[in-house]
């Protein structure tokens, strides 16, 4: 079976770490993160490339599932709105992948490795949609 893990949280709540201990060596992990990290592993976050981001995220998300790719492949992301996750739904459904739609809440004291703004985090945690059916 193919499974495609999108993991989904606040800022500080642990999916990367959820994500380092569902890995093997045939797991593919992409975040839109990554796409902010230099050759030296800085984290230089521009709002402004937020779109192109996401857009590379899908498409890594997507190289991973081609055949020849990866069985199991996870996404991790804020995923706070439901229509945030469509695009990866559509890819499990044109590859064959099962989805798992994980929410990774922070109840161990996580750190916001990313210091975003104590304001920002709670529009994010009023806006967060949870689909229970």
């Amino acid at each position: 079976m193919k499974i495609l893990y999108l993991l989904r949280g606040l800022p500080g709540s642990g999916k990367s770490s959820v994500a380092k201990s569902l890995m093997n060596a045939q797991t593919g992990h992409v975040e839109a993160d990554m796409f902010f990290m230099d050759n030296n592993g800085n984290y230089n976050f521009d709002a402004s490339k937020l779109k192109e981001a996401h857009e590379w995220c899908r498409k890594e998300t997507e190289d991973y599932m081609k055949p020849h790719g990866f069985d199991t492949v996870i996404v991790s992301n804020t995923f706070t709105q439901e229509w945030e996750m469509k695009p990866y739904y559509e890819l499990a459904e044109k590859y064959g992948f099962v989805v798992f739609s994980l929410i990774v809440e922070n109840r161990h004291d996580g750190v916001n490795e990313h210091n975003v703004p104590e304001e920002t985090l709670v529009k994010m945690e009023n806006r967060f949609q949870v689909k229970l059916r």
